[in-house]
Order: C-alpha cells, then structure tokens, then sequence
C-alpha cells in the first residue's frame, strides 16, 4: 500500500475514542462525567462531527493514561487528508514571485494585477518571449554594486528600460556628436539645474536616455546596452541622488556607448558592471577606461591631484569652493571626488545636492509614484 492510500484512509479521531471507551467498558456518559464536560461533546467527537482540540486532546491523554501527542497526531492526522488541495494557481504565482520581483512590478504599474495565467502572459511579453524558461539576460554594460551574475531583479529593470526605450524616436546614432557632448559636459556641471538638458543633448545624439526607478535591493547604477548596432541606450536610475554621482555614471555610460561596450552581445555572459569604491587593479578593463573617463570629466585629475597634495589632511572648506569656482563644477563634483579619496564620505556631504528633480520635463523618467507609458 503506497504512503497516500494510507493517509487517504485515515479515519476520524473520534474512532478511536469510541475503540478506547469499548476497551475500558465506558460509556459516553462515563467518559463526559471523568472530563467534567456535557456528554453531547463526547458525542460530536465520537459521531466525527467535532474534531478534537489541544485542550480537548490533553483531557483524553489523562483520562485513557496516553500522550496527549496520540490524540493531537490523530486529529492532525485527519485534517491533512481532508484538507482541500490548494488552487494550482498558488504554485504558479510562487514560481513567478520566487524568480521575478513580480508583486512590485505591479505596484509599479509594469504589470497589471490578474488571474494567473494572464499574469504568466505579461511576464512573458515584459521578457519578449513565448516562455518563462526562455527569458534571457539582455547584455549590457551596467553599472551597480557588485560583478556577480545579473539578479531577476536587476533583470527586470533593464527590461524596463528596454521596453519604454524601444517607444523612443532619436535621430540616427552619431558617435561623432556624442564624443563631442562629452568634451561639452564639463560646461553643464556648474549648476545643478542644468541637468536638464542632457535628455535632448544625448537624443540629438542619437542616444536613448531613460531613468527608471531602481527595484529594491537591485543595486544598480546605470546601465548602456543596445537595442541594435545603431541605437544605444543609456539607463540610469539616480538611487543615489546626488549631483556628484549622476554626472560621474552619466559619464561612465557615455564612455561605454563611445567604445562600443555591450553592441551585439545577447548573453548574460557578457555583463560589464562597476564595482563601486573598488581598487582599478579589480575591474575589467572597459570598466577602468569607463570610470577614467568619468573622473577626468568630473575634476580633471591633475588639477585635483595637486589641489590634494598641497591642502591634505587639513582641508578649509572656502579652498574647496575657491577650487570648484577655478574648475567650473559645482562644490558637490569636487566634494565627491575628494570624499572618495580621503575615504570620508560625510565630509561637506551637505554640498552633494539633489538633481532628479530637474529631470522632471525634460527626461522619460518612470518611478517615484509616476508610471512612464510604455507606448509614447
């Protein structure tokens, strides 16, 4: 006999109730008198119209001088096999939560909420396959926290972009036009109201630009992938708004865009991310031309090199100004930077304003309670 015709068999705990008054002579009555109950409770359990409760089960355990546990293990035992089989949908929605931040692709209106097989559907579409085996790992070259495999989460939001970029109409791609704005940048890095024109200066330049709210604990930057070998796409996600770290994974992006990083590649294998406060001698190489050029763009080096030698360790406040003024940065570039280097990141934090805000109009920008439409 297999494991499931014998639970199937199991019978209500009340048999065994009614085997143990037959083994001792009692009657129902007699069981009701020795637990101080009314003898219609004996009956409902005997009948197998009640089930027997914990303090229900201690009684018995007493009164027929067994474990209280045989009783208990009878009725579990019982409501086991009885138990209805759970909706097939819960496993589904199981399988989907456990592999894709699912319920808050909903919240962020990625996904909408329905049965179980519509949901499959979208998740599918999201992915831009015909199953949830197939979905793959777009390439890219992002930059987030760590070098590990890309997350379901990270996924997810890459796809995003994918899926509001690919509704973007840009001029054709011109390297030519983005090595040029990225000489310019430095010229928008003063005021932190000038972020918003790096949106239409990229897509001049033929270059898809979105900000997407980041998953939690997706910790990713920024992201450059392309759609085809001609259209690049720059994704970012201002997790940390700060005028020093937009320009910096801007710049790093860019760079990325310019070398050509990511184009043609379809495979998960092939992920180029930036380990954030981590030594160069540990990156990749595309990475370390990616944040050199970043750097170089935020403060030149050599200006903040000999600025750091010649006021370190007791650098006044009025010198960082006085040398941002010279540079044309605002202070929190140079604060940035500097913080890196002295590896004290509360130092003059409060010169590290906020740009997203400035974003807003000017750039495709979905999160933050605000849902970009996925058809423009």
């Amino acid at each position: 006999m297999t494991v499931l015709s014998c639970l199937i068999d199991v019978p209500h705990p009340g048999e065994y109730v009614r085997e143990e008054l037959e083994a001792r002579g009692w009657s129902q009555r007699d069981l009701a008198y020795i637990l101080g109950v009314p003898e219609q409770a004996i009956n409902m359990i005997t009948s197998g119209k009640r089930g027997i409760s914990p303090e229900m089960a201690k009684a018995l355990g007493t009164a027929f001088d067994v474990s209280a546990g045989y009783f208990a293990n009878l009725q579990q035992a019982y409501e086991m096999v009885n138990a209805r089989a759970p909706d097939p949908a819960v496993a589904r929605r199981a399988t989907l939560q456990a592999t894709f931040p699912v319920r808050e692709m909903i919240r962020r209106g990625w996904l909408t909420d329905t049965d179980i097989g519509m949901l499959e559907a979208q998740v599918m579409r999201f992915f831009r396959k015909n199953s949830l085996a197939e979905v793959p790992y777009l390439a890219h070259a992002a930059k987030k926290s760590d070098y590990g495999e890309t997350n379901p989460l990270q996924l997810a939001w890459l796809f995003r972009v994918r899926q509001l970029a690919d509704e973007m109409v840009v001029p054709a791609f011109s390297a030519k036009k983005l090595t040029a704005l990225a000489d310019e940048l430095p010229r928008y890095m003063l005021d932190p109201e000038e972020v918003r024109h790096i949106p239409r200066a990229l897509s001049e330049c033929g270059v898809r630009f979105v900000v997407v709210e980041t998953l939690p604990k997706a910790n990713i930057d920024g992201v450059c992938f392309w759609i085809d070998d001609q259209s690049p796409v720059i994704g970012m996600t201002t997790r940390h708004d700060r005028i020093d770290n937009f320009w910096f994974v801007l710049r790093h992006e860019i760079e990325h865009v310019l070398n050509g990083d990511g184009r043609g590649e379809l495979s998960a294998e092939a992920v180029d991310v930036d380990l954030e406060g981590a030594d160069d001698a540990e990156l990749p190489a595309i990475e370390v031309n990616a944040n050199k050029a970043a750097q170089a763009a935020c403060v030149p080096v050599d200006e903040l090199e000999s600025f750091y030698i010649r006021k370190f360790p007791y650098i006044a406040e009025k010198d960082v100004l006085a040398f941002a003024r010279r540079i044309r940065r605002h202070p929190g570039i140079v604060v940035g930077q500097l913080q890196r280097k002295m590896d004290r990141y509360n130092w003059l934090a409060r010169h590290k304003v906020k740009v997203r805000q400035h974003l807003a109009g000017s750039a495709l920008v979905d999160g933050w309670g605000d849902i970009a439409p996925a058809e423009l």
